[in-house]
């Protein structure tokens, strides 16, 4: 009997590991901190923060788009002598002010769960000391720093996630262009700099989640990704706790991996069947950071947590990016709507970390409404000031036992039914100053 039970056991395990194929590896559970969490910061920094003009782009726009960006061509003759090469910007990559600490103290403060940052970009700079990119990293070059351990280290000290984004291509790598000229038929850069480089840093930093991109040149098959998560969810050292995205494969966003991202900056306009995530930047003309960024093109406080509010709402988590200096700091433009975020957070955090959408996730009859819900709690964001002191809500169906109170507000506030089918009248106190112009209210015992 002992025999049969240890076979039991053996039979179940491998019957549990995930073969090398979408169908076996979608059926992985989404590990369950990262619904929880709803909003994490999104980071990208890289030695196109040296140049900080035009976006993260601007190698490809400035040498590889054909024709080339003018912007970024004309930048380079006003500003670089002639001759001047892009590996030339990454000794000013200095991150000469940068502090772990005050970057994971400012990121703990915004109210976010968890944190990404960029390890590696499609320029191929490695934020920290990769064996496999020699001279093209931030231990060799630049900073000659850690980054990626260092603020991981940081994070983690103040229990948030730490994930890392990892670009698959690289613009100026000659083995990556070598297989591009073929095809994709040939596999070097695979072979040689890709799959070993993302095996060496999931091993040394124990990422809680994997940001995949730049695969939109070759399908999964030329990448080895079904081989990789395969690894990464049966063998690796986060196998129980690493969350993916859907970037593995030019054909793949929206259709196969842990999460949906599908597009920057997605929305899905309904409830999706499938978890996702909507990643958005504060600089709404780039994700890295512009010297030239004006006021009129940041998000403002108050449509950030809107667009917060609405993805929560269908299902998805919120990820928020910010583009430090290229010695290091988080400009405070970024911080101020950090802690804004993490000011209003603190009063209505409960109605976003985890939550689960309602069974109705909007409505407009008085006035915008969101909804989310915990068990038979139902939380109602107005993402508009009401008009007048009574707010009607059209779904909720409520009893004698339903209590109705205002986030941040002492005390339960006056309702009446609408009809015997649903819905009631709220009578709102004077609502308190808010910045960020979105207020919630709780309906308890509610269907």
């Amino acid at each position: 009997m002992l025999v049969a039970a240890f076979l039991t056991v053996l039979a179940a395990r491998a019957a549990a590991r995930y073969t090398e194929d979408w169908p076996s590896l979608d059926s992985r559970p989404l590990p369950s901190w990262y619904d929880q969490a709803k909003f994490g910061i999104f980071v990208h920094w890289g030695v196109y923060s040296v140049p900080g003009f035009h976006d993260e782009w601007f190698l490809f726009d400035w040498l590889f788009r054909q024709p080339p960006n003018q912007e970024c061509v004309d930048f380079m003759k006003r500003n670089y002598p002639s001759g001047f090469t892009y590996p030339e910007f990454a000794p000013h990559f200095s991150a000469r002010f940068f502090n772990p600490g005050d970057w994971a103290d400012i990121f703990k403060a915004s109210g976010a769960k968890y944190v990404v940052l960029t390890a590696k970009h499609h320029e191929g700079f490695t934020n920290w000391g990769s064996p496999f990119s020699w001279n093209w990293n931030s231990v060799d070059i630049g900073p000659h720093r850690d980054l990626v351990g260092e603020l991981g280290a940081a994070v983690r000290s103040r229990s948030l996630h730490y994930g890392l984004y990892h670009s698959l291509c690289e613009w100026s790598n000659h083995l990556f262009e070598r297989d591009k000229k073929s095809g994709f038929k040939t596999q070097e850069f695979v072979a040689h700099k890709l799959l070993p480089e993302l095996y060496s840093m999931v091993v040394t930093y124990k990422p809680d989640l994997i940001w995949s991109d730049g695969e939109w040149d070759a399908p999964d098959t030329y990448w080895n990704s079904t081989q990789f998560l395969a690894w990464l969810y049966n063998d690796s050292p986060v196998k129980d706790t690493v969350v993916t995205n859907d970037r593995w494969g030019s054909d793949l966003r929206c259709k196969h991996g842990g999460y949906y991202n599908c597009e920057d900056k997605y929305t899905p306009g309904q409830l999706p069947k499938h978890k996702w995530e909507k990643c958005q930047s504060v600089d709404k003309q780039s994700w890295g950071y512009r010297r030239n960024m004006k006021t009129s093109e940041l998000m403002d406080l108050p449509t950030i947590i809107k667009d917060l509010v609405e993805t929560v709402a269908l299902g998805g988590n919120y990820l928020l990016n910010v583009g430090p200096t290229s010695d290091g700091m988080i400009p405070v433009v970024f911080e101020e709507r950090l802690r804004g975020i993490g000011a209003w957070l603190d009063v209505n955090g409960e109605a976003i970390y985890a939550s689960k959408p309602w069974r109705i996730q909007s409505e407009n009859a008085s006035l915008p409404v969101w909804y989310t819900s915990k068990g038979s709690t139902v939380y109602a964001f107005l993402t508009a000031k009401p008009s007048k002191p009574i707010v009607e809500l059209l779904q909720p169906k409520c009893d004698s036992s339903t209590k109705v109170t205002l986030l941040g507000h002492q005390g339960p506030l006056t309702w009446t039914p609408i009809s015997a089918d649903g819905g009631l009248f709220v009578l709102l106190p004077e609502l308190p100053q808010s910045v960020s112009q979105v207020w919630t209210i709780k309906i308890s015992d509610a269907k």
